[in-house]
């Protein structure tokens, strides 16, 4: 017996549902540098055009010091961001239900090769490593195991100055949560810092995160960070970048458990995502323009949740795009076609447009 047409009419809906259902994560991210002012028009745009109908709800957006302070216009660029530029693009997510999380490196990427950041710039005192110097031409590997500078966690006048940046960034973008980037921290209880020396780097590095994550939830604000420095790096084979060589992973057992963990893996998909899951940490795995390994993480992500105790599956929330660029490059690679992998091509096939 043929079943009536609006008997499969109803069939076809629930099953799309169903599917959909199943490739839905609650959190679907895209990490980006924030833009330059010459390209807020332009990326409020794409925000409009493109993360809503790709049903993106959060977008974490690297600020750092890419903004007009009025707690400390010392650390501001010459050509920040004014509050009328983030207004415009915080009216934008707002209208997509898309939360905006602003990011500024805390702790490590205090310096980018031969650069210092803007921070050590003005406040050099808080350098963990003082004595060593930027090289001319930067060069990996090298004798000081020099990648970027660090501040120190333990200097009595660096948190004033980062928590009210920290502050600031999060009531000018209206956020409920913060980024605190966190990752690649090489230089940490250094043997040249008088404050550090001798001490447990997982300790320090975990009590920097406590205090960052304390001093936010007066507030009701969420910390998140990157998840490389909680991971072995040896035992796992993963290595130094992605993972810790320097005994910072201890402190993923002494840390609180509503820090929001972005694990990223851009040549493999480690599967790391049950590790965090497991002692008690939300997660979200984090690719970059590798699409056959991102698609494979994505997966992986939907396999956890399919097939996780409820009590695990709450852990794993989904996925978040990062990009390494400037928003301006990252739209120019957007908005052209190309057959060569990129983070844009990537974007596209993680988060297809509906």
């Amino acid at each position: 017996m043929m079943m009536k047409k609006s008997t499969l009419l109803v069939f076809a809906v629930l099953f799309s549902f169903f599917v959909r259902a199943q490739n839905d994560f609650p959190v679907r991210g895209l990490a980006i540098a924030a833009p330059d002012r010459e390209n807020v028009d332009r990326f409020v745009t794409f925000i409009n055009e493109e993360l809503a109908p790709r049903n993106i709800n959060t977008l974490i957006l690297r600020v750092d010091y890419n903004f007009k302070y009025k707690t400390h216009p010392e650390l501001a660029q010459e050509n920040g961001l004014s509050q009328a530029d983030v207004d415009k693009m915080v009216a934008a997510c707002q209208k997509h239900g898309i939360a905006i999380i602003p990011q500024v490196n805390l702790l490590g990427h205090q310096s980018w090769h031969s650069t210092l950041g803007k921070l050590l710039q003005v406040y050099p005192e808080f350098d963990e490593t003082p004595g060593i110097q930027l090289p001319e031409n930067y060069e990996w590997p090298n004798e000081d195991d020099l990648y970027c500078k660090s501040y120190c966690p333990l200097h009595p006048g660096v948190h004033k100055v980062v928590f009210e940046v920290m502050d600031e960034i999060v009531a000018a973008f209206k956020a409920d949560a913060f980024h605190a980037g966190m990752d690649e921290v090489f230089y940490i209880g250094h043997e040249d810092c008088p404050r550090c020396q001798g001490r447990d780097k997982a300790e320090l590095f975990a009590g920097e995160l406590t205090k960052i994550r304390n001093h936010l939830a007066l507030k009701n604000k969420r910390l998140w960070i990157w998840g490389d420095r909680l991971i072995d790096g040896k035992t796992t084979g993963i290595g130094l970048w992605e993972a810790s060589y320097n005994n910072t992973y201890r402190a993923i057992d002494m840390i609180p458990k509503d820090v929001m963990i972005c694990d990223w893996h851009y040549e493999r998909p480690d599967p790391t995502a049950v590790y965090f899951a497991m002692k008690g940490l939300d997660v979200a795995t984090s690719p970059w323009r590798n699409t056959p390994v991102a698609l494979q993480q994505k997966q992986m992500m939907l396999d956890l949740r399919a097939n996780a105790t409820p009590e695990m599956k709450a852990h794993f929330t989904g996925i978040v795009q990062t990009v390494w660029s400037g928003a301006g490059g990252f739209l120019d690679r957007f908005y052209t076609e190309s057959e060569e992998d990129s983070d844009a091509k990537c974007f596209k096939a993680l988060f297809v447009k509906e």
